[in-house]
């Protein structure tokens, strides 16, 4: 089970940090990642981590502004978000994937948590 939160409103130029909190004892082996739904949108990748936190993954449109980053001992995955734009208004949603990896493609994810929001006002 994952559980996203620190979602909130925000003005342009801000931070916020989200977290993801996942039960049970495997976290330490999956892959975790972080998707954003705009209304009207499709979901869009945001950042990936791999098991260990050797290798990140961001998308273009946020990289330079956000870190994903874990802890494995508290079984929870971050996304820092600093230098925040209107554009990354959405719902954020983590996500788990057995594998490992990490990944940029949402059907690699076995695992999804429900959604923070996030809104940034102009």
């Amino acid at each position: 089970q994952l559980q996203a939160y620190g979602g909130g409103l925000v003005q342009a130029g801000g931070s916020l940090r989200l977290s993801c909190a996942a039960s049970g004892r495997t976290f330490s082996s999956y892959g975790m990642g972080w998707f954003r739904q705009a209304p009207g949108k499709e979901r869009e990748f945001v950042a990936a981590i791999s098991w260990s936190g050797g290798s990140t993954y961001y998308a273009d449109s946020v990289k330079g502004r956000v870190t994903i980053s874990r802890d494995n001992a508290k079984n929870t995955v971050y996304l820092q978000m600093n230098s925040l734009k209107p554009e990354d208004t959405a719902v954020y949603y983590c996500a788990a994937d057995r594998q490992g990896r990490g990944s940029v493609w949402y059907y690699e994810y076995d695992y999804w948590g429900q959604g923070t929001q996030v809104t940034v006002s102009s």
